[in-house]
């Protein structure tokens, strides 16, 4: 299994071999994270909830690779900008926890600011 910080340096290298280094600046590489997050949303725009979940096989595997497209988009982006994606994981899901916390958002898909 591949760490993100392997990742990381393997996009790193893909990117200096091509001389891509130049047009990956956090705007530029956004702005190609929207769109490879909008055709991830095409894969699922006209299915009911049920077919979502009971992709073909053709459908998986553009799944699979829109996932990866916005993946290493996000990775490239936490490398220009110094951060560690696992690190910055942590520290949200505990910033959510103390937003959500069980007691009140247990079952319920309410804001946090209406629990």
């Amino acid at each position: 299994m591949d760490s993100l910080e392997n990742l990381k340096l393997a996009i790193r290298t893909f990117a200096d071999e091509r001389d891509w280094d130049q047009f990956h600046s956090p705007k530029n590489l956004v702005m190609a994270l929207s769109g490879e997050a909008g055709e991830l949303a095409e894969c699922f725009q006209w299915l009911t909830e049920d077919q979502s979940y009971n992709l073909s096989d053709k459908q998986r595997d553009a799944v699979a690779d829109e996932i990866a497209d916005v993946q290493l988009y996000l990775i490239r982006l936490a490398d220009k900008l110094n951060l560690d994606i696992a690190q910055e994981c942590r520290r949200k899901l505990l910033h959510n926890a103390e937003k959500y916390p069980v007691d009140k958002a247990k079952g319920t898909a309410k804001k946090y600011t209406d629990l």
